[in-house]
């Protein structure tokens, strides 16, 4: 039967996992449909009403293949047809060895393609509640900030008694505002990435003195109050403030977000105490995102306490850090191999509330959900990506690899990845980068036999 006389699917969310869900979906010959609440219904940190918009002023990360799980999981997506990642290749902007985007010329060009495809349709609207039952295949990719009506939806199917966590978001601050009489232009190492030539940060250095400084202020300022249903929801380890950063140790920053190794002030020719790096966040090169400075200070103590970072001494703010609720699923416990939320088979999990932490990652599951839908939609059973790749090892930690008792979000990483054998005749098992490359050469040789089957039984 043709896929386009299939009742379609359904797509909540318009994220980045469930575009690329919706892409996928389409691109296997299947109708759906994409709903997305916004405008109509907006979030604490949505700025827009486009699809597949970046929340937060990330890049995507490493867009090293060989020796880094992110960047792998990069090229896995792009040769399983990513919509996602084409879009964001499309766009890249200067980021050292990460695959850092203009958010804006991203998202509308993701949502360009799907307004385009014949087979999808995109309706403006919230799904309140528990999908109807009618809708014979779902795939729930409402992200971190999932409405509450369908949030308790999801609390009711599941039997969940909490979904919530927050994360936060960090300033970005306008080029020329900086004082490049102090600051510099240094990627760590120099190492170049994907459209960037080594010098792809923006650094502004702190002396002993003046780390201490900016540490004890961070911990005195004015903080965001939480309301009432907030206070006990934790944090993301990976996605911290700042500040409470700096509240387990007035060194934590200097090893963390701060830490200065593989960079030299031309000042001083001496490598700083600490350092603030700042990253492009748009093409133009006009404004610069503060890297690990989600916060959630009070926007007049953010103001302050960051002019205090020598070189944004006069800093002018094209937006301010802030909080934002997160919810994720207990998925190891609630979802199949395929992401079908066992209680209620119709329905599918996408994207970060499933765990997933981190736009790549989000997407990837999407991109898995799409085709296993489409899979069952045309009456095959969907085909799990071998766990030696970086979409079968995320998606087999989500799905049952983590212990539901203490499960959180997760990135991908090589600690999620079967061992390699140690060669023969060789003394002790691979480590380092041969380790690396030994794992990413496997995912990928993998990965093309998952995509291709027939070409693979044919070899």
């Amino acid at each position: 039967m043709s896929g386009t006389l299939i009742n379609p699917v359904h797509v909540i969310g318009g994220g980045l996992a469930g575009s690329e869900a919706a892409w996928q979906l389409a691109r296997a010959g299947i109708r759906v449909v994409v709903h997305e609440m916004r405008p109509f219904r907006g979030t604490d940190a949505h700025l827009t009403e486009s699809l597949a918009e970046l929340v937060c002023s990330n890049s995507f990360r490493s867009d090293d293949r060989d020796h880094n799980a992110v960047g792998l999981l990069h090229e896995e997506m792009r040769r399983a047809g990513s919509l996602i990642l084409r879009a964001a290749d499309a766009h890249k902007v200067p980021a050292g060895a990460a695959l850092a985007v203009d958010r804006h010329g991203f998202s509308a060009a993701v949502q360009a393609a799907l307004e385009a495809e014949p087979l999808v349709e995109i309706r403006r609207e919230e799904v309140a509640g528990a999908p109807p039952g009618d809708w014979d295949s779902v795939i729930v990719a409402t992200g971190p900030l999932t409405s509450p009506a369908l949030t308790q939806a999801i609390l009711d199917l599941s039997g969940e008694s909490n979904l919530a966590f927050f994360d936060a978001i960090a300033p970005i601050v306008h080029r020329e505002s900086i004082d490049f009489e102090t600051a510099w232009f240094q990627s760590r190492y120099d190492k170049a990435g994907p459209g960037g030539d080594g010098a792809d940060y923006i650094n502004c250095p702190l002396d002993r003195e003046q780390y201490y400084a900016f540490v004890d202020a961070l911990l005195a300022g004015e903080k965001t109050d939480f309301k009432e249903w907030e206070r006990d929801t934790p944090y993301f380890d990976g996605c911290l403030p700042i500040e409470v950063m700096a509240s387990r140790g007035r060194d934590t920053l200097a090893y963390g977000p701060m830490k200065p190794v593989g960079l030299t002030d031309p000042r001083t020719g001496r490598r700083p105490f600490a350092v603030v790096q700042l990253r492009q966040d748009n093409a133009l090169g006009t404004l610069f995102n503060i890297v690990g400075f989600q916060t959630k200070l009070k926007h007049g103590e953010q103001t302050r306490i960051f002019r205090m970072i020598p070189g944004l001494q006069g800093a002018e703010f094209a937006r301010l850090g802030g909080l934002h609720r997160n919810t994720f699923i207990n998925s190891p416990r609630l979802l199949d191999a395929t992401l079908r939320l066992r209680a209620r088979p119709a329905l599918r999990f996408a994207g970060q509330i499933t765990g997933c932490e981190g736009y790549v990652e989000s997407a990837a599951v999407g991109l898995m959900a799409g085709r296993f839908a489409a899979a069952e939609r045309m009456g095959h059973p969907p085909s799990l990506p071998p766990t030696t790749t970086a979409m079968g090892a995320l998606l087999s930690h989500i799905t049952g690899g983590a212990a539901a008792e203490t499960f959180q979000p997760m990135n991908v990483n090589f600690g999620l990845f079967p061992e390699v054998p140690t060669p023969a005749g060789a003394r002790r098992p691979l480590r380092g980068k041969d380790k690396k490359l030994a794992l990413t050469r496997r995912a990928l040789t993998d990965l093309d036999a998952w995509l291709n089957p027939q070409r693979a039984v044919a070899e």
